[in-house]
């Protein structure tokens, strides 16, 4: 069993794919429970967020696996699985960890060292495991990542220098009124991403918001975070939108819904002062002729990616990448590791059957033999044993954590004729050791 990363994201699909690949958050169990239900996938995890979709599957075979994954991502899109294949990139084994690992760090984000992907993957996992489809060997994974990216964080400061993709939309804003304060905003969505809209918006010293949700009372929960922070805010519903639309600055659409929210007829001309509108749903929220409409200045995803495609971070990233290189090379050796672990039982076990059968052998040619002679005995063959079998067994996990590791588990199995299916089926569940973090690291098309 192996870990296998499939994935589409800002990096090799443009907004109108994503969009159809995304998966809303009410659609998650279903996927899920999909990717399980396929032979080839033991454990399957799904983070899906405004600029990536990635299944993370532990499966029994690469290519069997892929094809289950790749199959599932495009039943879920309608897409035929020839057109994903230009989008899609695939890491297996060590690559796969290696890949999460920058994920969670922030080092893959649109906006590098933003810090929300680590809740985001937080947040993937805890659905996963509600769904039952997460195992030891994803569970460990994760953990991991969700340590590594804390690490980071901490270490270098890029959850201080990281912004956002909230912030960089926003920054538009700002520079088109020459500041926020005092202007009035509209919240479309009180999700993760409309809490991370209110809080930028209440640094820069916003005058007022309005949070208009599907659910009210999530808006006026919402609504009411702000007023304790001093800014005025109300909650609304959608119904309202066009008379919203006309009072505010500033809109943030950001609902995570499957259709557009925000259709052309909502949004009227402006002559007197300029309507921001930052669209950051995946499906987008504000259909597409808004950006037309006079007065009327567009952020969306799509050109928040053109707009960071290119640019420099600011960020020393260099600590944060050695940072991460260290931590796959210490997770590879602690797998490998806890590879041999079982050989090792093997090996002690077949030992003691040994030391038993022979014990046995002694109590029937000498019977009379007292018991507390009988016992001492028994005592001094295990110790004797014991001690001949520390020193190789030691040492051979500590080989074990090496890049060859997995070769001294085999060694020790012909050697002392262990039986070879006993540890394998207790490893299953563990990634594929052999596999250093590069080991694949392709796109579907061979090399585009």
């Amino acid at each position: 069993m192996s870990i296998l990363a499939v994935g589409m994201s800002h990096h090799t699909a443009d907004l109108r794919v994503l969009e159809r690949v995304t998966v809303p958050a009410g659609d998650v169990p279903k996927v899920l429970a999909d990717l399980l239900s396929r032979p080839n996938i033991a454990e399957a995890l799904l983070v899906s967020t405004c600029n990536r979709v990635e299944v993370y599957a532990v499966v029994d075979a690469f290519h069997a696996g892929l094809n289950d994954v790749v199959d599932v991502l495009a039943r879920h899109s309608g897409d035929d699985v020839s057109a994903l294949h230009d989008h899609l990139y695939v890491h297996y084994a060590g690559s796969a960890a290696q890949h999460l690992f920058t994920v969670a760090a922030g080092l893959d984000s649109m906006v590098v060292g933003e810090p929300q992907i680590l809740g985001q993957v937080r947040q993937a996992y805890n659905v996963a495991r509600e769904q039952g489809t997460v195992g030891r060997t994803l569970h460990e994974l994760v953990q991991t990542s969700l340590r590594i990216g804390k690490r980071v964080h901490t270490d270098t400061g890029l959850d201080q220098a990281g912004g956002s993709v909230v912030s960089e939309a926003l920054a538009d804003a700002e520079q088109a009124f020459g500041g926020l304060a005092g202007r009035s905003a509209l919240i479309i969505g009180a999700g993760s991403m409309g809490g991370l809209a209110a809080a930028a918006l209440r640094r820069a010293a916003i005058g007022e918001v309005v949070v208009a949700n599907r659910t009210e009372a999530n808006g006026a929960r919402l609504a009411a975070s702000l007023t304790e922070q001093d800014v005025p805010a109300r909650s609304a519903g959608l119904a309202d939108l066009p008379e919203l639309i006309a009072a505010a600055d500033v809109v943030v659409a950001c609902t995570g819904a499957v259709g557009s929210v925000v259709p052309v007829s909502a949004v009227a001309p402006r002559a007197d002062r300029p309507l921001v509108i930052c669209d950051l749903g995946l499906p987008r929220d504000v259909e597409e002729g808004v950006a037309a409409i006079a007065g009327v200045r567009m952020v969306d995803l799509d050109s928040l990616q053109r707009r960071l495609a290119d640019a420099p971070s600011g960020l020393d990233t260099r600590r944060a990448g050695e940072i991460v290189a260290e931590e796959v090379r210490a997770y590879l050796a602690a797998q490998r590791s806890a590879e041999v672990t079982p050989t090792v039982t093997a090996l002690r076990k077949r030992a003691a059957e040994v030391v038993d059968a022979e014990l046995l052998r002694l109590h029937s040619r000498l019977p009379d033999l007292d018991g507390s002679t009988r016992d001492e005995l028994a005592r001094t063959v295990r110790r004797v044993v014991d001690k001949l079998l520390h020193t190789p067994t030691v040492r051979v996990k500590e080989l074990a954590s090496g890049p060859e590791g997995s070769g001294y588990a085999e060694a020790l199995r012909e050697l002392f004729g262990l039986d070879p299916q006993a540890p394998a089926s207790l490893t299953a569940t563990r990634i594929d050791s052999r596999h250093e973090p590069a080991v694949l690291d392709f796109p579907l098309d061979g090399g585009r």
